[in-house]
């Protein structure tokens, strides 16, 4: 290592951590968590998932925080408590508390039309399938700003079907980390909607032009506004678009074909800064950098004497906003749960094939990552993997291993 390397290394900013305690002094049983533990090393050990970390928090401390297998099955080196993953959607939490700190500001409220800051959506129609082609028709309503946040906007994504809107999205440029965040607005703008806006849940790219919003209202680049306003105070160091080589070697990797299906797996590089600075699936963090996040939303907004967002704000963005009006057809979207303004939340304590509290939110990335809140309990967890084609199987396993731990 020279001397030049040497300084850059020392220069790397570290993520404190939070306060940790035994679990029994937490209410969690350890030999149970244990067991939770153990049934990701089973499927570590079956060539399920090449590794993970999970971390489990209650009252304020962490309880349990494990490094499982390998980092990336192209190398001997094992997972580690402050690997780097690509989170993908858990991206759209922060982007969305991010919108909120600017409707708190005054800049907008949530009902404006999304044509006030991005004028190209003000002539969008609606796509209605018709033998085969597209019908265009007007909007009945313009998008609002929380049509964007709940996924109600009649925006799609190219990967949730094949209809003739996500055909059009398919054969675009709209994947390209080349362009930037203002041309995939407009490209979007320039398609049709899959519905009209407040009719149905759509998962999409929604929060890739809240992202876009946040940089007309603020003057500045996404990437720098989620600096500037959440992840500095935050001290979630490497939370970013993208990470330097000096973090090479830190970076938690996939197999490059599914275990279950063979399917080839690729993903963005981690060390190429992108153009685009997707506010629906681009950043980058660790394990204790998201877990500094989760005990902000757990906290009611705040962390170490830090307010981040008002606790009426968030109380408001955890709350579900789909009700009866909203049509849902997405195997994304668990029975008995609705959705809100980032996340989504848990309306029924049954209904669900797995444990929970009335009022828990949480989302998740495409590639394996996850969390929850869990205000009735006082606790948060953060599980992080890339394995894409086994995520929802393994989220279910920590569902019940962490609420089996529970006193």
């Amino acid at each position: 290592m020279t001397a030049q390397t040497a300084a850059k290394a020392t220069a790397i900013p570290q993520t404190p951590s939070l306060p940790q305690a035994r679990p029994e002094s937490l209410g969690l049983s350890p030999v149970r968590l244990q067991r939770m533990s153990d049934a990701f090393r089973r499927e570590i050990d079956k060539g399920t998932l090449p590794g993970a970390t999970v971390l489990v928090a209650r009252r304020g401390q962490i309880g349990w925080f494990e490094a499982l297998g390998r980092q990336s099955p192209a190398a001997s080196a094992p997972m580690a408590h402050d690997s780097i993953f690509r989170i993908f959607s858990m991206t759209k939490p922060i982007v969305s508390v991010g919108i909120m700190m600017l409707v708190e500001d005054g800049h907008f409220l949530l009902g404006d039309p999304v044509a006030k800051f991005i004028p190209e959506f003000a002539d969008q129609k609606v796509g209605i399938e018709n033998n085969g082609k597209l019908d265009l028709v007007p909007l009945k309503r313009p998008m609002t700003i929380q049509d964007l946040l709940r996924h109600t906007s009649g925006i799609t994504y190219d990967h949730t079907g094949n209809g003739l809107v996500q055909q059009m999205y398919q054969q675009s440029r709209l994947r390209s980390r080349k362009i930037s965040n203002a041309e995939h607005a407009t490209l979007v703008a320039s398609m049709p909607l899959m519905c009209q806006p407040g009719a149905e849940w759509n998962y999409s790219r929604s929060t890739d032009i809240l992202g876009r919003v946040i940089e007309v209202v603020s003057g500045k680049s996404l990437g720098a506004f989620l600096t500037e306003r959440i992840l500095a105070p935050l001290q979630m160091a490497e939370t970013a678009f993208h990470t330097g080589e000096e973090n090479a070697g830190r970076l938690a990797e996939p197999f490059a074909n599914d275990p279950w299906t063979g399917d080839k797996v690729q993903f963005f590089n981690m060390l190429e800064k992108p153009v685009m600075e997707s506010g629906g699936g681009g950043l980058l963090s660790t394990t204790m950098d998201y877990a500094r996040f989760s005990q902000m939303l757990l906290g009611g907004g705040t962390l170490d004497g830090v307010r981040i967002i008002g606790r009426k704000t968030l109380e408001l963005m955890a709350s579900d906003h789909l009700g009866a009006g909203v049509k849902v057809d997405s195997p994304l979207m668990p029975a008995g749960h609705g959705f809100g303004l980032g996340f989504a939340v848990r309306t029924q304590q049954g209904m669900a094939p797995f444990p929970g509290s009335t009022g828990q939110f949480f989302w998740s990335g495409m590639a394996g990552t996850f969390f929850f809140i869990d205000p009735a309990e006082d606790m948060f967890v953060v599980f992080m993997m890339q394995g894409p084609g086994q995520r929802e199987y393994i989220r279910n396993l920590l569902r019940n291993g962490v609420y089996a731990a529970l006193d």
